[in-house]
């Protein structure tokens, strides 16, 4: 089986490198793609489950441009929305009708919505979520989960983070996943002062195996946020869409007060939503927030597209099932050659890592050598399933997969 070559992609990352810090910076930096000469830097073309990078190359992308690509690169539907709003204008004078499409549709297809909000980045709607529960509470601390990502503004980075300062954290309170009693004892020694909690729907930090909610978990954090007059935020930046169309709690069976959305909401075009109860509309409407480029039509009319065509064809169900039949299958070719490949979270948005190396080195081996003959893997974050991976794309993924294993288990014999 061929393996692919990057003379391009170095190329321009060295030209890169000279007139942008890190060259790429954030989450599509190199830095984590180990060993960075299996991986490609620089993207060229992408249409279904496919892109092609400046080399030519082609890759089954397991990692969907890191969530924004659900239906499929280019889809027609989404990509004729959006094109019709670019002709006529896009970024007007005044927001667009499609807006309020917009904000009907969320209001009807998720049950916790009585409005809708938009933006641009996850990270916005979170910052959001938080300004609109502090305003409400009149509170100023913030429960979130250690190792739980929700953006890069300062309160949301850890410790130690450069550019951070102890002022920036002085207020959040963290706590462990799945510890509904550190969630307790938080509130019990804040009284009074805890304007929120923050957290994605099931814990996926990067490294590390992801974490379900434990049974009943998000049930008793609710009833306590409900007593104690705690806003209930869950961050569905990476989820949403692809455990419910409803949101991720209608798939855990709890109900927030405040849901942020992103990535998947538009196939890729730049929008992100946050959407909310009643009872806190008012309090929205109060808080001053807003961007340059928010009210842009084209983004918005693509998510209609996208959400309208996602609940079509019951996206969900679709992701869900063929990230089982992908994954059981890996998980069967590393057992035929010793190894235990072990899957956490969701199958529509996995993790993986064989559990035989402890250091990792073995699993990034395999992910950078499925990466360079064709099946884009990255060792360290969560994978990516969307509609548009066939069972072809399956069949082959499984092909490299089985020649990967014979690499790495040669080396590591």
């Amino acid at each position: 089986m061929k393996t692919y070559s990057y003379k391009n992609s170095q190329n321009l990352f060295k030209r890169a490198a000279k007139v942008i810090p890190c060259g790429i910076y954030g989450h599509f930096s190199p830095a984590p793609l180990i060993p960075a000469a299996h991986y490609p830097f620089f993207a060229a073309s992408g249409r279904g489950s496919h892109f092609k990078d400046v080399d030519g190359n082609d890759f089954i992308d397991y990692m969907c441009a890191y969530g924004p690509m659900v239906l499929g690169y280019n889809h027609p539907k989404v990509e004729a929305a959006a094109a019709k709003y670019q002709k006529s204008g896009s970024c007007l004078m005044g927001a667009s009708s499609v807006m309020v499409e917009l904000a009907e549709y969320l209001v009807d297809l998720i049950p916790v919505a009585d409005w809708a909000f938009f933006a641009k980045n996850g990270g916005d709607v979170t910052n959001y979520a938080v300004m609109i529960a502090r305003s409400a509470t009149g509170r100023k601390k913030v429960v979130m989960v250690g190792g739980g990502y929700h953006g890069v503004s300062p309160w949301m980075q850890a410790p130690g983070h450069h550019g951070i300062i102890e002022e920036d954290y002085r207020n959040i309170v963290r706590i462990n996943w799945n510890r509904y009693e550190e969630f307790e004892r938080a509130v019990n020694e804040n009284p009074g002062q805890i304007a929120a909690f923050i957290a994605t729907p099931y814990h996926h930090p990067t490294f590390v195996d992801n974490e379900l909610p434990a049974d009943g978990y998000w049930q008793k954090v609710q009833a306590l946020c409900n007593r104690e007059g705690i806003v209930l935020i869950i961050d569905d930046v990476r989820c949403g869409f692809r455990l419910s169309m409803g949101g991720s709690c209608e798939y855990f069976g709890f109900k927030p007060d405040l849901i942020c959305f992103c990535k998947a909401i538009a196939n890729g075009h730049p929008i992100s939503a946050l959407v909310g109860t009643g009872a806190l509309k008012g309090e929205a409407a109060r808080v001053f927030f807003t961007g340059s480029y928010w009210y842009q039509a084209a983004p918005m009319a693509a998510s209609l597209a996208c959400l309208k065509e996602m609940k079509r064809i019951n996206a969900p169900k679709i992701m869900l099932e063929k990230g089982k039949k992908l994954l059981d299958g890996l998980v069967k070719i590393a057992a035929g050659y010793g190894y235990n490949l072990k899957v956490s979270g969701a199958a529509s948005m996995p993790y993986l890592r064989i559990t035989d190396d402890e250091s990792l080195m073995l699993h990034q081996d395999w992910c950078g050598e499925c990466t360079r003959r064709g099946a884009f893997f990255t060792s360290h974050h969560n994978w990516f399933i969307s509609t548009a991976h066939t069972d072809a794309d399956i069949k082959r993924t499984w092909a490299i997969a089985d020649e990967a294993f014979k690499v790495v288990k040669k080396k590591y014999s």
